[in-house]
């Protein structure tokens, strides 16, 4: 969600539960705006926020004119001040996957987890404990590009990539219809595509390369993972993820209007395929 309006767009997330006080709203609108000069971002996301058993991590993340080139992230424990947080790498998301249950609040909390590790064969075989070390973060980092990274979506057309790679904003995208905003193939993920290298080349062929570079929610795993629902008549619909509980999409058919947003643990649902 972007931080420009944010005061207005967060209230399109409120019948998920996702609310801002009035001093957050107020904070956070400053705030994003001090963040966005000092770092010379073209735009700031306000990217949610992620409850801990002590303390909550407010989060937001900056990009340049290229909206697929490195985010860099932030967190804030009163929406007033905030820390960079690490780049998060194929092998700290991997590390950091290793951490049970909530977030505590503190970025400096290290977790542990132990690894029984077999030596030798046979009767010669023995065990032996390695403590792996997680630092809260690193995990906290990890999980945002993992959210990003699985639910993260907006309509199809709203971006565009140009000949030389930049994707940025589609100025003549003037909002999906309410026919258009029921169906799920009309919204792609926010990221570089995976699933489209696995379609047919007739299927290839018949796609618009400018806007359909990304991959469409249509065909995410499992089946069911997104609940679709129209609020306010036909005049917002919004997608929630079973399998980040706690992300939400939203979009004013026939405008410029969507975002996203996250409130939730940070811990992903993994017994939704067992739950459809």
């Amino acid at each position: 969600m972007e931080g420009d309006g944010l005061h207005l767009n967060i209230d399109y997330v409120g019948s998920s539960g996702i609310i801002l006080s009035p001093e957050q709203k107020a904070a956070l609108q400053t705030s994003l705006i001090i963040l966005q000069n000092e770092n010379k971002f073209n735009t700031v996301y306000f990217w949610g926020k992620i409850s801990g058993v002590k303390d909550d991590y407010f989060l937001a993340q900056g990009v340049s004119k290229n909206e697929f080139d490195t985010r860099k992230t932030f967190y804030s424990k009163d929406c007033i001040h905030w820390g960079l947080l690490p780049p998060a790498t194929k092998s700290m998301r991997d590390v950091s996957k290793l951490a049970k249950g909530r977030f505590t609040g503190d970025p400096s909390y290290e977790y542990e987890h132990v690894e029984v590790k077999k030596i030798g064969e046979g009767d010669d075989a023995t065990e032996e404990e390695e403590t792996v070390t997680i630092k809260e973060e690193n995990r906290l980092a990890s999980v945002v590009a993992d959210i990003d990274d699985d639910v993260r979506i907006v309509p199809r057309a709203a971006y565009v990539k140009t000949p030389t790679g930049t994707v940025i904003s589609n100025r003549s995208f003037e909002g999906l219809s309410v026919s258009e905003s029921a169906k799920l193939c009309n919204y792609t993920h926010f990221r570089e595509p995976k699933l489209l290298i696995e379609k047919s080349l007739l299927e290839r062929a018949n796609l618009d390369k400018a806007i359909d570079f990304m991959d469409c929610v249509e065909g995410d795993i499992p089946r069911g993972s997104w609940s679709l629902q129209f609020e306010r008549g036909s005049g917002l619909v919004t997608l929630r993820s079973l399998l980040w509980q706690g992300y939400t999409f939203f979009h004013v058919p026939g405008s410029r209007r969507f975002g996203s947003v996250y409130f939730g643990t940070g811990e992903k649902n993994l017994d939704l395929p067992f739950m459809l």
